[in-house]
């Protein structure tokens, strides 16, 4: 019952915090599920990709909670959402394909690197600066398939992607992270089908699993998190956008240190 209780607090944490940064809380939990699922004994052959796989799963429950409260504050804009989610499900599926081929200290690297340029450009007032408009359809597929190849590799919601993305395109910062917060939706529902799939023939995984989703983790997190998720949502709305950044930066520094430590560990 131990691990049912750390899952949940789990859950408190990166609920709120997903709603408050617009992502999906996977910057939080890969690091963390990491450590429990060592604790366990679990493969160590298997942990790197079952916490990516649980963590995407647990982005589609979180995304709905933080998208609902965005959306009562009239930050989603909904045309955004549906002209990128078709390339949004394409690079999902592509990103998980690609992670069950990638090594694991080359996929933790990979995570790590990327999150430390995303933090980097943030905290040192490298957001990109509003300066065109929103792209075509063509455009919105191409930037939705990156978008969800990435995410899908490293298992986040897409806000590191997407917000900047949509600040460059003139999009308030709320509206931007709102937005986000609800193409995290596809973004985990595509990702999460495609660690299913790639899991779904790998020997060694522990029990009550679905291919790289572990369940147990899954449903405390889950639990836990759509609780939490419209609190950090509306506390978005009442906290200076300065304020939002940094501290969103130095989440961002601080659990890649701790998955590199892990990794190279």
């Amino acid at each position: 019952m131990e691990w049912y209780a750390a899952y949940f607090v789990l859950g408190t944490i990166t609920g709120f915090l997903a709603g408050l940064f617009g992502v999906g809380g996977g910057l939080v939990l890969v690091p963390v599920l990491l450590l429990l699922f060592d604790a366990q004994y679990f493969s160590s052959e298997h942990t790197l990709h079952l916490a990516l796989g649980t963590s995407m799963a647990t982005i589609i429950f979180t995304s709905l909670s933080s998208m609902r409260k965005h959306h009562q504050h009239g930050a989603v804009n909904w045309q955004v959402v549906r002209s990128i989610t078709p390339g949004i499900l394409f690079g999902t599926a592509l990103g998980a394909l690609t992670s069950s081929i990638i090594p694991n200290k080359g996929l933790g690297i990979f995570f790590a690197l990327f999150t430390f340029f995303i933090a980097a450009q943030i905290l040192f007032g490298k957001a990109p600066h509003p300066s065109r408009q929103l792209p075509s359809t063509a455009g919105m597929t191409l930037t939705g398939t990156l978008t969800g190849w990435i995410s899908s590799l490293v298992s986040i919601g897409g806000g590191a992607i997407v917000v900047p993305f949509l600040i460059w395109c003139n999009v308030p910062t709320r509206n931007a992270i709102g937005t986000a917060s609800a193409i995290g939706f596809p973004i985990a529902v595509g990702g999460t089908l495609g660690y299913i799939a790639v899991g779904s023939h790998i020997d060694g995984l522990p029990d009550f699993h679905l291919g790289y989703v572990y369940l147990p983790a899954l449903f405390g997190v889950a639990l836990a998190s759509m609780i939490t998720a419209p609190l950090g949502a509306r506390a978005a709305h009442y906290m200076k956008v300065e304020l939002l950044r940094k501290l969103f930066a130095v989440m961002l520094i601080l659990l890649a240190t701790k998955l590199l430590w892990e990794v190279l560990g």
